[in-house]
């Protein structure tokens, strides 16, 4: 599952500041970049964000991140919000050219500062039960020219000062969700060949696709969808595997699970006691690992997109549930600092299952998005779990969860491992193997 942690380098700027021309309403078609994008479609994904993926409640504050050409998408969003029965909408946008300037013109000691007062105003608003909602479509190459050292300590510096808000995230203190808009360069990095207008154009298409709001009732659809997601993960929860493995191409991985984990999938219930769907769109059920009992190897079977840099062909070997060898073919130096970004790191937060049929995986688009692409593989997350994926935690404390297997960091982040060529088993507490999926699909 991805998490929607803020992540906000400064580089922000608040709409009533910004001189943007004014959307065009009713039936007039909203405009990327000059391109027109079917205003009904628009519209029912930002309804479909705030009546399925947050369930946004009367009265309840939203907090909006977004990339500046999200602009139409984040009006519809807001529009709907209020109609829910929002007390305020406050939305920050993320400029990637401002992101950039820093890493080509910054001094040096700048990568070690984040805006920690930010930060803080965030997790105060979740505390007082803000809903949350982050609108993806960053530039996945961004970063890819600069310095992986300055790269990786800006992340360590944001990661630092958005601890509270991921740890209110990763614990669904609050419901929140995350949506794509397609952005130019986005789109231009998924459909290199096409003529910008065209790749924006496509890359729209496979979003409302991928979001499932093209029936008649996308919000029936939804319900459909997340009742099977849910039937799969009671499925696997009446199995009480004590590990998953993976094999396939470069791939031997026996993933422990947690001890009390639990299958998640779909909309969950967040602690606030609102249902929400925190990914639009999700293929996934997933779980909490043991963060001490890893064993193997394992490759990546797409890219990830990682804050600006986009790291190919991970390979990685854990011993003890930790990873002590890791190789890419690009990006190497960035997921060597990743790793090292605290003791956590370097172990795992999620394990995801996700058949290799799923439409994300069916549509042929490799969308170097971890939003979409982690819908289209089973993949595994590095660092943070999810508590909301252990059972009976009331009252226990960070070490009476670390002995049942929970992991701690700064970072959660989600890799693919899984294709058509993938095998998992599940495996019993008496260590016999259960088939799950063959050839990325549920047996």
């Amino acid at each position: 599952m991805t998490s929607t942690s803020v992540h906000i380098d400064g580089d922000f700027l608040e709409r009533s500041r910004m001189d943007i021309p004014p959307v065009a309403s009713g039936s007039q078609p909203a405009r990327y970049s000059g391109i027109a994008v079917d205003p009904a479609k628009l519209d029912r994904l930002a309804e479909i964000a705030i009546r399925v993926g947050l369930n946004l409640a009367h009265g309840q504050e939203l907090v909006i991140t977004a990339p500046l050409d999200a602009v139409p998408l984040v009006r519809r969003l807001t529009e709907h919000a209020y109609k829910a029965g929002a007390s305020l909408v406050t939305t920050l946008y993320v400029d990637d050219e401002a992101k950039l300037a820093r890493f080509q013109h910054a001094p040096d000691d700048a990568f070690d500062v984040a805006p920690g007062w930010l930060a803080e105003g965030i997790a105060n608003a979740f505390r007082g039960n803000a809903a949350r909602l982050a609108v993806a479509g960053e530039n996945p190459s961004l970063l890819g020219g600069q310095d992986p050292d300055r790269v990786a300590r800006a992340n360590r510096a944001n990661a630092r000062v958005n601890r509270p808000s991921l740890e209110l995230i990763t614990n669904f203190a609050i419901n929140w969700t995350i949506l794509a808009c397609a952005t130019p360069a986005w789109a231009q990095t998924v459909f290199p060949d096409d003529a910008p207008e065209l790749a924006v154009s496509r890359l729209w298409s496979a979003i409302f696709a991928a979001s499932r709001i093209e029936g008649d009732d996308p919000v029936a659809a939804w319900a459909t969808h997340n009742a099977v997601l849910a039937r799969r993960g009671a499925v696997l929860n009446e199995q009480r595997f004590a590990a998953l493995h993976f094999t396939g191409p470069g791939t031997d991985l026996t993933v422990g699970l947690a001890d009390g984990h639990l299958w998640a999938g779909g909309a969950e219930r967040a602690m606030n006691g609102i249902v929400c769907n925190p990914n639009i769109p999700t293929e996934e059920v997933f779980t909490t690992p043991h963060r001490a009992r890893v064993e193997g190897t394992v490759r990546s079977t797409k890219p990830l997109s990682y804050q600006g840099t986009l790291i190919e062909d991970i390979a990685v070997r854990f011993e003890g549930g930790r990873i002590v060898e890791a190789h890419a073919s690009r990006g190497e130096g960035v997921l060597e600092r990743v790793l090292g970004t605290d003791e956590g790191a370097a172990r795992l937060g999620e394990v995801a299952l996700v058949p290799h049929s799923s439409p994300i995986s069916q549509s042929g688009v490799l969308f170097q998005n971890t939003l979409f692409d982690e819908n289209a593989a089973s993949h595994i997350a590095l660092g943070q779990s999810y508590t909301k994926c252990l059972s009976d935690t009331a009252g226990q404390d960070p070490d009476a969860l670390a002995a049942r297997g929970a992991n701690a960091s700064l970072i959660h982040i989600d890799w693919m491992i899984g294709s058509g060529r993938i095998d998992v088993d599940g495996i019993a507490q008496d260590g016999a193997a259960q088939p799950l999926m063959r050839a990325g699909e549920w047996c």
